[in-house]
């Protein structure tokens, strides 16, 4: 029971129709909003009456009334509000307003209708217009008439009265009157500009029909009560004055003679008619909705509108108005005024803008040939209409003939037209123009579209405005509506279409993004290519590629080769490459199979094929152009039937593309053989450097690895390695009851020998040299390292052979000492002399017979000789058997 109350309560249009927050104009005591059909979208005004409107305004002079009296006023208001929506319902004609909803009630007790979208009255144009004019022109102040777009942003309507507007206008409003005096059987009784309205075509329509009735004359029966004058008349003022007969248009047959009938509209159309010309535009009589005051005007001719007076009027009028119109109008007796009909053929309309209104209204009636005829002969008057009613009125009569496929070509050819002309022409081409090119061509989506020729004519008229359509539509816009019409073209049976469709590829590259042209641009046109036999498809095709690839729609010889500067850098060729706009691998591995594939030999192609070559060069790899283009390019320029200076542009191009070739190559091969050259140096420094050699703590190496580098033999097999583990640091001796192990002295720059007592490290001495030994050396310089100088003025050698890579050597000490081997051949002996070096002698032998290298002798207790700490190092201790050796012969034992 709760939810059918709430549902009593619920207004079927706030359930249905999405309105706005705002309301859009007032018109009288109506607001109207904007509004959208929730199920369909049809746009539609929503005018609301809120009860609180008939509330007495405070501090109201009028006489104090019961609260019964003030309702029963309240009661006749809203019948008459009721009367005016039940009418619109009833009366269908093109210049009547349209109900779109029905009047009901508000959950604030108000009222409720719907009808077609309208954008003001003519009421509030009027005081638009003059508040522009206050200010100093129609440029001083923007339209006050603001609308939601769908997107829910606001947009100004832009509206202006001018001279043809007012013509048509009129007409419409003429023709609504004709249809209610001699269709309907009615009178108006309250036509004011308040009762005029400006739907969202331009289009003048009639409504405020609260006080229409039939005429006294009327013999046929109507269940429209008649027009109580008496009570009319009267002004209430406890009511607004929007609910109440506006007395400055009301016609002296109301209000002198108490007659109702058809020609006291006439005479209210007068004075519209004056206040569209008067400034400001009201109309000429202020009688301030008094009776009284309304008679004392008309008692006068001086106060009554004239020709003799200019009708009351601060501006000039018209001539037609003023010699022939408004005479038969604005006069006193009712029998002297034209009718609807007549006003329609007056002098005034006589022109061919406004004769060319009213064959578009009457189009869809018109004979095919007149059609044509009209269609044709409009183009010639398009510049001559003001550019809202080509807009709200000639654009959308056109738009709705599309439907007639033998017209399509001239009636596309218009409609373009009249968006290049109009400023607004990006908007109006989206909204209007767009969904009638997407039903006209594709039809809705889902349906299977079957081809049409007697659409190919104005399929052509698309194709040749594509380049306003580029400028006028969005990416998303032209890819999802224009794009499948461009597809048409392209799939067409007609080979100067898909030549016309190939041409307007340029125009929507710039819009179109990456992915949309290399899945539905690219495919397509390299289907077309490959399947055509013209000669003129497979040029536009070589001109689409060139694009594709970057280029510009010109000819070849304005774009040039474009190698002199394209193949000098890579930085270059970097910035070719991204003005690209098909990617390096459809270029490649699509485009140019393409090329070689094609058979036909004739210039004109090949030319066009070499503008697809250039700009490949700036694209491709230097290897692919090498194996893929090079061979092809020779073949097309072996071509029998180029002439000369066409086999000059294919040699230019080959030379351009190997002098690219060449110089990559040779970039490539100069920086190998640099990283060659380098790595090379890098081994040879490692040979030659003391960290090969020495650990990073100082120690010496082995003798064994010494000798093998230096005499280049094999040592022994129980050394595997030049620090492996036979060379292990030996325990330094005592001085006093131990021998002394040989080790190396280093001389310095000064002569003195210096030597490096390692027994803190000697134990890493294998690990530090195998993680140093790969370093290079911080001084790559091999004339910098010290020679070694020999004991004897005839051992000279061995200094030099160490000055070519080695640095001087220091001593190592060993940390603990180790068993000596014996061996056969060696025996100990304490006074043999060493041939080329030795170790310090002990302290207590300050005479040796070599004052710088010397052997100590072996304890007194151990016969046997001392081996070596460096293994197998038995080249520098001679034999104990043979006779010593001195000078040369001790240089070559040891060799």
């Amino acid at each position: 029971m709760f939810s059918s109350a709430l549902k009593s309560f619920t207004s079927n249009i706030s359930a249905n129709y999405t309105i706005s927050s705002t309301p859009t104009t007032i018109c009288g005591a109506w607001k109207v909003y904007d509004g959208k059909k929730k199920s369909t979208g049809k746009v539609v005004s929503i005018f609301v009456f809120e009860r609180k409107s008939l509330d007495p305004q405070a501090g109201g002079l009028g006489p104090r009334s019961s609260s019964s009296s003030l309702k029963r006023v309240h009661e006749e208001v809203i019948a008459r509000v009721k009367k005016e929506s039940n009418l619109l319902a009833r009366l269908r004609h093109p210049s009547i307003l349209e109900l779109a909803e029905p009047i009901e009630d508000t959950r604030s007790g108000g009222l409720m209708f719907a009808t077609e979208p309208v954008t003001a009255s003519l009421a509030g144009l009027l005081e638009d217009k003059d508040a522009q004019e206050k200010v100093g022109g129609v440029a001083g102040r923007p339209s006050r008439f603001v609308v939601q777009d769908e997107n829910g942003q606001l947009q100004r309507r832009e509206l202006e009265i001018d001279e043809l507007e007012i013509q048509k206008g009129l007409l419409q409003v003429a023709q609504g009157l004709e249809f209610l005096h001699e269709s309907a059987g009615l009178v108006h009784g309250n036509l004011t500009p308040d009762s005029i309205y400006v739907n969202a075509k331009s289009d003048w329509k009639i409504a405020g029909l609260a006080f229409a009735g039939p005429p006294d004359t009327s013999s046929t029966p109507s269940n429209i009560p008649p027009i109580s004058l008496s009570e009319v008349l009267y002004h209430d003022p406890r009511l607004p004055r929007s609910l109440q007969l506006n007395m400055d248009y009301t016609s002296p047959d109301f209000v002198m003679d108490t007659n109702v009938s058809s020609a006291a509209d006439m005479f209210s159309l007068g004075l519209v008619v004056l206040a569209l010309y008067n400034s400001p535009h009201t109309s000429p009589l202020k009688t301030n909705s008094n009776v009284t005051t309304y008679k004392k005007i008309f008692a006068s001719s001086s106060s009554t509108p004239s020709s003799t007076n200019n009708f009351l009027s601060s501006r000039p009028l018209p001539k037609d108005l003023l010699t022939s119109v408004l005479p038969r109008l604005i006069t006193r007796r009712p029998g002297q005024r034209m009718n609807a009909r007549e006003f329609q053929q007056s002098q005034f309309f006589d022109n061919i803008l406004v004769s060319s209104i009213r064959f578009l209204d009457a189009l869809p009636a018109k004979s095919p040939n007149e059609k044509s005829q009209f269609m044709r002969g409009l183009s010639k008057i398009l510049n001559q209409f003001p550019r809202s009613v080509l807009e709200k009125k000639v654009l959308p009569a056109l738009l709705e003939e599309m439907k007639d496929r033998e017209l399509l070509f001239v009636v596309l050819q218009n409609v373009f037209k009249i968006i290049k002309s109009l400023p607004s022409g990006r908007r109006v081409f989206v909204e209007k123009v767009i969904p009638k090119l997407r039903e006209t061509f594709i039809g809705p989506k889902g349906s299977t579209n079957e081809r049409d020729t007697a659409k190919e004519a104005g399929l052509v008229i698309v194709l040749e405005n594509l380049e306003l359509i580029g400028q006028s539509c969005s990416g998303k816009e032209l890819k999802e509506d224009i794009l499948p019409i461009l597809h048409l073209g392209l799939e067409s049976h007609t080979h100067s279409i898909v030549e016309k469709a190939l041409s307007c590829l340029p125009t929507i590259m710039a819009v179109l993004d990456f992915s949309t042209i290399k899945h539905d641009v690219f495919p397509v046109v390299a289907a077309v290519f490959s399947k055509t036999s013209s000669l003129g498809i497979k040029i536009r095709g070589l001109q689409a590629f060139v694009v594709l690839c970057g280029g510009s729609s010109g000819s070849s010889e304005e774009m040039g080769d474009g190698l002199d500067d394209a193949f000098q850098s890579s930085s270059q060729n970097t910035k070719a490459n991204s003005n690209a706009v098909l990617d390096k691998y459809t270029v490649q591995e699509k485009i140019v199979p393409l090329l070689k594939a094609m058979k036909t030999k004739e210039p004109a192609v090949i030319m066009a094929a070499l503008a697809v070559f250039k700009q490949v060069g700036k694209i491709a790899d230097t290897d692919f152009l090498a194996t893929e283009c090079l061979p092809v390019l020779w073949s097309f320029s072996l071509g029998p039937l180029l002439d000369m200076q066409q086999f000059q542009e294919y040699m230019r191009l080959i030379k351009g593309l190997s002098t690219r070739i060449e110089t990559e190559q040779m970039r490539k091969l100069r920086e190998l053989s640099t990283n060659s050259n380098t790595t090379r140096n890098n081994d040879l420094m490692n040979i030659g450097s003391t960290d090969a050699f020495f650990g990073s703590n100082g120690n010496d190496v082995g003798g064994d690895d010494f000798e093998r580098l230096v005499l280049g033999k094999n040592t022994s097999s129980k050394t595997t390695d030049m620090l492996g583990d036979s060379l292990r640091p030996q325990p330094q001796r005592s001085q006093s009851s131990k021998p002394v192990n040989p080790a190396y002295s280093h001389w310095g720059s000064s002569g003195t020998s210096t030597t490096n007592q390692n027994s803190s490290n000697g134990n890493s001495f294998g690990h530090s040299y195998k993680s140093n030994s790969l370093k290079q050396s911080s001084n790559p310089s091999l004339n910098n390292f010290t020679a070694l100088k020999p004991t004897t003025p005839s051992n000279t050698s061995i200094g030099s052979t160490l000055a070519n890579g080695f640095s001087a050597m220091t001593p190592m000490q060993p940390s603990k000492p180790q068993t000596p081997q014996w061996s056969p051949n060696m025996k100990s002996s304490s006074n043999q002399p060493q041939p080329s070096f030795g170790v310090p002698p002990p302290p207590s032998n300050p005479t040796s017979a070599f004052p710088q290298f010397s052997i100590a002798p072996p304890p007194t207790q151990n016969k046997l000789p001392m081996h070596s700490q460096y293994g197998n190092m038995t080249n520098g201790i001679s034999n104990p058997s043979q006779k010593p050796k001195t000078g040369l012969d001790a240089y070559e034992s040891l060799l």
